[in-house]
């Protein structure tokens, strides 16, 4: 007989679930306020770091946004049932696979084929990002049109058509992407902004495989994370009831 193995599961991931169950029964409608995080360390008799680790996991699922000294709110709306991409972890997967392998190469040729104007177009995108740091949708707009003007410095037109063809599949795609590498990374805003940069830079300095590399990777980092997140999620569903 062959037994599935048992994963034990960390804390923040048993808060996770519980939270998630709370917010789906509708103890906490969509747009509500969550209790602080000393609240719910309390609640939970579990340390502010696990607490802080379960919100930003639901953070990265799209069930709360947490707002900068406002505290965590419940999303509104929240992920339609049967269409969270963590829910359909193959759509997810399918996308980032589509992305990584089409957006490598526009970088790669970008590398190759950019002119000063394409250069000049990425650094002014890259200035965009700087100044709306603090807005997540600005970030996320700018974010798409730097991916784009990649494909764009790439000068080859079916590769421009591509990723405008997934233009809508991108928005939805790199908005998880961004909460995503939020999660993985623990990182700020800032840091992000570092790894567009570095894109840029390879890009800028000719060099096809680094660029292609340095995109690649962070797109393949991004879909382990939605992943793992995903075997988490499931495993967090099965526990025992909240307590709150």
């Amino acid at each position: 007989m062959a037994f599935e193995q048992i994963r034990p599961q960390k804390g923040s991931e048993i808060v996770m679930g519980q939270i998630k169950r709370q917010i789906e029964s509708g103890t906490y409608a969509p747009g509500s306020k969550l209790p602080t995080v000393i609240e719910l360390a309390a609640l939970f008799q579990v340390g502010r770091s696990t607490i802080r680790e379960a919100l930003s996991g639901l953070k990265a699922m799209g069930w709360v946004d947490i707002r900068h000294g406002g505290g965590t709110f419940v999303s509104n709306p929240l992920p339609a049932e049967g269409a969270s991409l963590f829910d359909q972890g193959e759509s997810l997967q399918e996308v980032q696979e589509v992305r990584r392998f089409i957006e490598a190469g526009c970088a790669s040729l970008a590398a190759s084929r950019r002119t000063a104007e394409d250069v000049a177009a990425l650094r002014d995108i890259l200035r965009r990002m700087e100044q709306a740091l603090d807005n997540e949708e600005e970030s996320e707009g700018a974010d798409i049109r730097f991916h784009l003007e990649i494909a764009k410095a790439s000068h080859n037109s079916l590769m421009i058509g591509m990723m405008e063809s997934l233009t809508e599949r991108l928005q939805v795609s790199m908005k998880a992407s961004r909460r995503l590498w939020f999660f993985a990374e623990r990182a700020s805003a800032e840091k992000l902004l570092q790894e567009h940069r570095d894109i840029v830079d390879a890009i800028e300095a000719g060099d096809e495989k680094l660029a292609a590399e340095r995109i690649s990777q962070h797109i393949l980092k991004v879909d382990q994370v939605a992943q793992k997140l995903a075997k988490n999620n499931a495993g967090a569903s099965s526990s025992s009831e909240p307590s709150l």
